[in-house]
Parts: structure tokens; C-alpha cells; sequence
């Protein structure tokens, strides 16, 4: 498309040539003069050229060689094109009249009308150029002072590429009130193009920050089917693209004819589109035929977007089209007052004896009192013009001076050249910026000459506004945000709600009063236009294939990732301590997971091991309080109550296996553990040796062997058992010690502390010596379960040690298979399991003798017992 839009300027004029050389060969060729031009015109030392739209369209004959050439028959007078060149010819009578600017000089103009046609436009603008006889011919060094300095127009941006592709070769200045192409900022292609009209370009992006100020992703577009439209198109995708927030459903291009079809295809698209946003670049004619389609397919619920060639057309502002197009929101070109104006258009009045060609002004008379100057031109119901009718009791919008805008820019137009020409004869000789510093001579003017000037030019307005012209040739861009508001009586009254303009850093400004703005929904407040709903934080977007970017899914992040943003294109992972929040739209710090005292598993092993810690507690008072009775006596009470200390120490050691593991007590834990339990069953051990010693000692000649189990050998066992496990312990701490470990294996949002071991190899070794002592304890135990009753308490230990056995047999496949927490509580059972067992099997029958039965704990008793056995 672009490549199209690059080449269609240049065939628009290419063809134009062929067009105009149609018409005018036959007259050129018989001296005869070309079009009869609409015009009006104003002598003066130095006059300027207008190019008007007084005519909407016009009708040409059938060409041919053979035949003499008619003219064209320009139809559908515009009132608000007269009123366009009618405030240009006030412009110079105003300067004409300012002692300030230009003294010394009267300004004069000719005005030509286009008549809706590029080749009647460009036939007004070779005569301005080159001159206002009957035929024309160029000097061969193409010499010679042109009739106009500059001229202002013309009206349609197509009609100006090509007025400026020609005219740029004589170097004539144009400065236009009306194209806004973007096409023609380029100065290369169009050097002595002005304008007093922002470009597509600022208003493409003007209309690019309403759709993102109400969050208007889905948008259609229609454009016309000229480089004004076509530009356009090019200009919403390219930018539209940069800003990957908005998509459009839809471009389609308006027909200039009136092709039912084509426009019943084009509404019934806009009505079947998800999108409720049509943006609208196109002429009023265009619009008049595409609303006629929507009111007859009733075509509601839409929110029209207007370029500022319809925003404020009074053509569309019509009962029948109010249910559809209040609401409107539009780009228009910036209001201005101008005073004096219409004191000038109350004055204007037609000269019925005028021979200088000055028709608009009749033709304007003719056509809003629906009257004819020539008796013979009338039709039925007409009566003759005397040129005293009132224009003010007509029903015209011709004196309707409130909402100047397109004025405004004819205005400031003749002014800048006004300006620029001022500048130019205000020149020193010798401080000139032409060759040899020379100044331009008033009577010698050259267009070239100008047109440095008017490069330069800056001035403020009475109205304040700043006029000058950037690198491309484009005015200080402005504009003013218009809402269509519904009244009460079914009219519409077309409002000020805001403006866009450049800032000083360059960037568009959008300012919008949204309290004023009229929606035509139930709700009043602005329709929803999206392809697809905003992805909410949590989520990103899944372009679909094939599909614009603003059609695309929400897809959740995945665990441990998030998205903050709404429409965020990816989810990021959260650091390392951190974890998605079941929203998966912030991270938060993981749930740390150890065996707490504050949980029920926690309470329940702590109170279980400080109940069993009392019941030793109880036990060793016990115990002391009847250490002298023989049940207490009877195998070393000693190894007993030693025995119960390191039980007591056994419960006591699990409590460093709950709560926040820290260094010390992941250090202490096991190294505590370990000795505690090898003190106990190195007792337990030196008991059953004990009675093993002591029943041989009761048989003849078995005296001997008690002598290596007196008390000093009993505790040097003991003490000797213990250090070695000792020493393994300082081992394992020295060189590899367990320390604190956030395990984040086990769960991805949390974090299990737990206790390195360090060294898997010392905390085997370390339960293997516990297991060894309680395997010999055992074998020993099992092998004196049958003696005398008085002496044995081997099956007591016997079934100690098998509950002891059993529950660490059990333990080592549970804790390996036990994750986080579960492992030291695993850990903690095994410890509390294996100590209550062996305080109930080795001290729960001698206090039940204690308490229950003291008739039993004598040495009588015992001695009698053994003497039945």
C-alpha cells in the first residue's frame, strides 16, 4: 500500500495534464481562452491568489476533437466555501486598512473557485501563476514577473499535491487552510508548500490518544478514496503498529459515487464488527451516503470517531441521523474569532454592472434568496434579483461567525503572507540574504523571493495564537476535541470538550473535560471496544495466530511466577526465598515449615516428652525414697538410678528436635541424642552383664567373676561405652557438623528447614554403635531370661530391648522415606517410643512391687520366693 501511496500523487497529476490538455488544446490552438473560471477579483500593487471550494462538484461535457469545447457546469453552491473566500478578501481589506503592516502597499486578490474538480482547481491555479489573459506563454529563460506572489489553498489535500507538484517549479509560495496529507510535509517533494492546518500525521496521533485515553483497543476505519484518505490509512497503521495497544478491525475505503452496494457491504461489516469504535476520515459527501446505509440498516450502538472534515458539518446534523451519530467525538480544526468579520459580510453586496468576472458574489446572492440576476435564466417559483435583499433575514449559516474555524486558518494564511511580505520590503540594501546581500525590489518581486521569507515568519493573531512554520512547512499543530451533544428537542449542538496539542518536549497533549462529554448509551459513560478483555495481573497475553495483537487469551502464570501488569506479555520468576501468591500477581515470602512448638504435632511430642521426663522424675524419687528396700537394692541401684538419669535425658534431648532449626541445636540435637542413649543402654548392658556375673557367682566355684563387675568396673564400663560415642560425636561436629539448610525440594512454595547431617557416613556410625550395644544388650539379656526370679531381670530386659530394636528397626525406612518436618518427628516417636518402652519394661513392674505390693519387697519374700523356686 505504501508503494501505492508513494506513486498515486504523481499519476493524479500525470493525468491531470492529459485532462487539461483535453480541454484546452482546442482552445490554446485557436488563441482562444481556457476555462471561464468562478472568480472574483481586486487589484492592488501586489496581489495574492486564493483557491476556494465555492462549488461542491461539477459536470463535464463528453470530449471530443471533433466538436467545439463546452465548459463545465460547476453545481451545489457551498455556502461555507464563499464564506471561505469571502474571509480572505476581508483579510486583505483589514491589512489594507493597518497602518502597521505593509504601508505604502495596497494588497490586492483573485479568487478562483475549484468547483469540487482538480482539473477546473488546477486550471485557476496556472492562471494565478501565470497570468489572467486569454492565453499565456513562458519566456524561454522562463523569465518575467508572475501576476501572484503566493497563493492560499487550496481546499482538498489531492488537489494540492498536484498545484504544488507544478507550481513548486515557479516557486510560488501556497499556503493551505485545509489539506492536511501527511504527504505534503515533505519539502523535498513539495518545497514551497505552507500550512496553517496541522497535518494527518498530528491528527492521527491525536485520535490515537482519545482511543487510549478510553481504553478503545478494537477500532474500524473508513478513509476516502483520495490521497487525504489513503495517507491516512497509512499513517493509523504505521503508528498503530509503534503503539501495539490498539488494532483495527477493519480499514475500508469510502467510493467517491455513489455505489449502493459497495456501501451496504461496508455497514453491514461496521454492524457485524466487534469493534464499537469507527474512526472516520472522509469528506462530508462521503458521509452524507454512508449514513443514509446506516440509518436505513439501523446501525446503533456505535461510537464515531470524526475527522476534522466532518467534525462540524451542519449537513449531518439532522433529525434522522441524530440517533445515530449523537455522542460523536471529533478532531476539529482550532476555532478563532476574527473581529470585524461580519461587518464585512453584511456589506457584501453583488455589482450588477461589475466586467471584471467578480460572479461568486452573484451566484452566492442567487442561490440564498433563490433568485436569478438574468429575467432569462429564471425557472418557475423564481423572481428576479434586484441585489437589495437582506442577507440577514435569509435562513443561511453564511453569517454565522461563532465557530470559525477553517476561516480562521484562511485568516492566518493571508496574514502570514501578509507578514513574509512585509518582512521582505523592509529589507536594507546590503544587509539583503539574497546574492550579494541584495534586497527584493518592489518592483522586480520574484515568488523565490517570498517564499524565504514566509520560511521565517512569526506572529500572533488577535485571538493569541502563534503562527509560524516548522522545517516541513506544518503550522504549531492544534487541535480542538469536539462531542456531538442531543438535546432535548432531538437537535444536536456540537461542543468544546478538550483540545490536543504539542508540548514543548514534543509530545501530544490530550486534555479532555469528561464531565461535558454526551455518550449516546443507556449507561452515559463510553462503550467498551476491545478484541479481547485486558489480561488482569496474574496472567499474560497469548497472541492468537493469525489475529491482531489486541485479540489474544489470559493465560494464568504457571506456579512461582507472577505478573504485576495488566496485559503483561510474560510472567517472571520470583527470587528464590519468595513464591507466586495464590493470585499469581505478587511474590511473597514461601512459608517456612519446621517442626513447631506452636502446631499440634509439635504440642503433642513436647507434652509426650516432658510427661515422660516426669514420670522419670517420679520414678528416681521413688526409687531414692525406697532405695533401701531389697527390690531397689537387689541389682544395683546405682546402675538405676543412673539408668533413669539418662532416660530423663532422653526425653529431654527430643525437645532440640522441635522448633526453628538453629546452628546449636542442630549441632546439639544428635551429639546429644547419641550420647544420651548410648549412657542408657550402656546401663542397661553392665546390668545384664551383672546378673549374668552374679548367677554364676551363686554356683560353686563362680566366686571369681565378681570380681571383674564390682561398682568402680560397672561405672568404668559405663563411662568407657559412652566416651567412645562421645568421641564419635566431636568427630562429626569438627569435621563436618549439621548446620541449618532451607530444603526447597520438597515443596516449591515453601521453605522446610531442617538439619543438614552433615556427614551421612558419622550419623550412621552414630547409630550403629547405639544399635550394636542394644543388639549385645539384647543377646545377653535373651541368654539369662531363665534364671531364678530373685536375681533376674533379664526378661525385663530382654523385652526392653526388643521394644528398643523393633522401634529403631522401624525407624531408619521412616525417616529416609519422611519429608521436612515429618523426618524429626519420626525422629522424635523413635526417640520417645524407645525411652518409654524401656522406663515401663525395666521400671514398671519393680514400682508396681513398690507401690502396690510392699508385702512383696522384702527380703524375706524374696529369699522365700527363690527358696520355693
Amino acid at each position: 500500500m505504501g508503494a501505492f501511496l508513494n506513486i498515486y500523487p504523481l499519476l493524479s497529476v500525470y493525468f491531470l495534464f492529459i485532462y487539461y490538455v483535453s480541454f484546452s488544446l482546442p482552445l490554446t490552438c485557436n488563441l482562444r481562452r481556457q476555462f471561464y473560471l468562478n472568480k472574483m477579483h481586486k487589484s492592488g500593487d501586489v496581489v495574492l491568489g486564493g483557491l476556494f471550494e465555492v462549488h461542491y462538484t461539477s459536470v463535464f461535457p463528453e470530449l471530443t476533437f471533433k466538436s467545439e469545447p463546452q465548459q463545465p457546469i460547476c453545481k451545489g453552491f457551498d455556502t461555507l466555501g464563499f464564506r471561505h473566500a469571502m474571509t480572505m478578501a476581508f483579510a486583505v481589506d483589514e491589512i489594507n486598512k493597518n497602518s502597521n503592516i505593509l504601508p505604502n502597499l495596497t494588497l490586492g486578490y483573485s479568487l478562483y473557485d475549484n468547483c469540487g474538480a482538480l482539473v477546473i482547481g488546477f486550471s485557476g491555479a496556472l492562471s494565478l501563476a501565470s497570468g489572467q489573459q486569454q492565453q499565456f506563454l513562458l519566456r524561454e529563460n522562463c523569465s518575467g514577473s508572475p501576476p501572484v506572489l503566493g497563493i492560499v489553498g487550496d481546499h482538498y489535500s489531492t488537489f494540492s499535491i498536484a498545484i504544488a507538484n507544478v507550481l513548486g517549479l515557479y516557486k510560488m509560495p501556497i499556503v493551505s487552510y485545509f489539506a492536511t496529507c501527511s504527504c505534503l510535509s515533505d519539502q523535498q517533494r513539495f518545497p514551497t508548500f505552507f500550512r496553517t492546518i496541522p497535518s494527518d500525521a498530528f491528527q492521527v496521533r491525536a485520535i490515537i490518544h482519545i482511543l487510549k485515553h478510553f481504553g478503545w483497543t478494537w477500532v474500524g476505519l473508513l478513509v476516502s478514496d483520495d490521497d487525504y484518505g489513503l495517507h491516512v490509512a497509512q499513517s493509523f497503521q504505521s503508528d498503530l503498529a509503534e503503539s501495539r495497544e490498539t488494532c483495527l478491525a477493519y480499514l475500508e475505503v469510502l467510493p467517491w459515487d455513489s455505489d449502493p452496494g459497495e456501501l451496504k457491504r461496508i455497514v453491514n461489516l461496521i454492524k457485524t464488527s466487534t469493534a464499537r469504535v469507527v474512526i472516520v476520515f472522509a469528506h462530508e459527501i462521503h458521509m452524507i451516503q454512508l449514513m443514509e446505509e446506516v440509518a436505513q440498516q439501523n446501525v446503533t450502538g456505535r461510537q464515531w470517531i470524526a475527522s476534522e472534515t466532518w467534525t462540524t458539518a451542519a449537513i449531518l446534523q439532522t433529525q434522522e441521523l441524530t440517533p445515530y451519530l449523537s455522542g460523536t467525538l471529533g478532531i476539529a480544526i482550532r476555532r478563532g474569532e476574527i473581529p470585524g468579520l461580519i461587518d464585512f459580510l453584511l456589506k457584501i453586496r453583488p455589482d450588477t454592472n461589475d466586467s471584471n468576472g467578480n460572479n461568486l458574489v452573484k451566484q452566492f446572492w442567487e442561490h440564498t434568496f433563490k433568485c436569478k440576476f438574468n429575467p432569462a435564466d429564471r425557472e418557475d417559483m423564481e423572481s428576479v434579483c434586484t441585489g437589495d435583499e437582506n442577507v440577514e433575514l435569509a435562513e443561511t449559516e453564511f453569517l454565522d461567525v461563532s465557530n470559525l474555524r477553517p476561516e480562521y486558518n484562511v485568516y492566518k494564511a493571508v496574514y502570514a503572507l501578509a507578514y513574509a511580505l512585509d518582512d521582505m520590503l523592509q529589507c536594507e540594501p546590503g544587509k539583503g540574504p539574497f546574492t550579494g546581500h541584495s534586497c527584493a525590489r518592489l518592483d522586480s518581486l520574484e515568488p523565490w523571493q517570498l517564499l524565504h521569507y514566509l520560511q521565517k515568519v512569526n506572529f500572533s493573531t488577535p485571538f493569541g495564537d502563534q503562527v509560524s512554520f516548522d522545517e516541513n512547512g506544518d503550522a504549531l499543530p492544534i487541535y480542538d476535541v469536539m462531542n456531538w451533544l442531543q438535546l432535548p428537542d432531538g437537535k444536536v449542538k456540537i461542543q468544546n470538550v478538550g483540545e490536543v496539542k504539542k508540548s514543548d518536549s514534543g509530545d501530544e497533549v490530550l486534555t479532555l473535560d469528561e464531565d461535558k462529554i454526551f455518550w449516546n448509551t443507556d449507561s452515559k459513560k463510553p462503550i467498551r471496544s476491545v478484541c479481547s478483555e485486558s489480561c488482569p495481573p496474574g496472567t499474560r497475553k497469548a497472541i492468537e495466530r493469525r489475529q491482531p495483537e489486541c485479540c489474544f487469551s489470559c493465560i494464568s502464570c504457571s506456579e512461582g511466577k507472577i505478573s504485576n501488569k495488566t496485559n503483561s506479555l510474560e510472567c517472571f520468576s520470583c527470587p528464590e526465598d519468595f513464591w507466586s501468591s495464590p493470585q499469581r500477581d505478587q511474590c511473597i515470602l514461601k512459608k517456612t515449615e519446621f517442626l513447631s512448638y506452636q502446631e499440634p504435632l509439635g504440642i503433642c511430642l513436647t507434652t509426650t516428652s516432658l510427661l515422660g521426663t516426669f514420670i522419670c522424675a517420679v520414678v528416681l524419687g521413688i526409687f531414692i525414697y525406697h532405695r533401701r528396700t531389697p527390690v531397689v537394692r537387689a541389682n544395683n541401684s546405682e546402675l538405676s538410678f543412673l539408668l533413669l538419669v539418662s532416660l530423663k535425658l532422653c526425653f529431654l534431648c527430643s525437645l532440640l528436635f522441635i522448633g526453628q532449626p538453629r546452628l546449636w541445636t542442630c549441632q546439639l540435637r544428635h551429639a546429644a541424642f547419641g550420647i544420651s542413649f548410648v549412657l542408657c543402654v550402656s546401663c542397661i548392658l553392665v546390668k545384664t552383664m551383672v546378673v549374668l556375673a552374679v548367677f554364676k557367682a551363686s554356683k560353686a566355684g563362680g566366686g571369681a567373676n565378681l570380681k571383674w563387675f564390682g561398682a568402680m568396673q560397672q561405672r568404668g564400663t559405663v563411662l568407657f561405652l559412652t566416651c567412645i560415642q562421645a568421641a564419635i560425636c566431636v568427630a562429626w561436629l569438627v569435621s563436618s557438623s549439621p548446620t541449618p539448610y532451607k530444603n526447597m525440594q520438597y515443596h516449591n512454595d515453601k521453605i522446610v528447614y531442617e538439619c543438614a547431617v552433615g556427614s551421612t557416613i558419622a550419623f550412621a556410625v552414630l547409630l550403629g554403635y547405639i544399635g550394636i550395644l542394644a543388639i549385645v544388650s539384647f543377646f545377653l539379656a535373651f541368654l539369662a531370661r531363665n534364671l531364678p526370679n530373685n536375681f533376674n531381670e533379664a526378661k525385663l530386659i530382654t523385652f526392653s530391648m526388643l521394644i528398643f530394636c523393633a522401634v529403631w528397626v522401624a525407624f531408619v525406612p521412616a525417616y529416609i522415606n519422611s519429608p521436612g518436618k515429618y523426618a524429626d518427628a519420626v525422629e522424635v516417636f523413635a526417640i520417645l517410643a524407645s525411652s518409654f518402652g524401656l522406663l515401663v519394661a525395666l521400671f514398671g513392674p519393680k514400682c508396681y512391687l513398690i507401690l502396690l505390693k510392699p508385702d512383696r519387697n522384702t527380703k524375706k519374700a524374696i529369699i522365700g520366693r527363690h527358696t520355693k523356686s
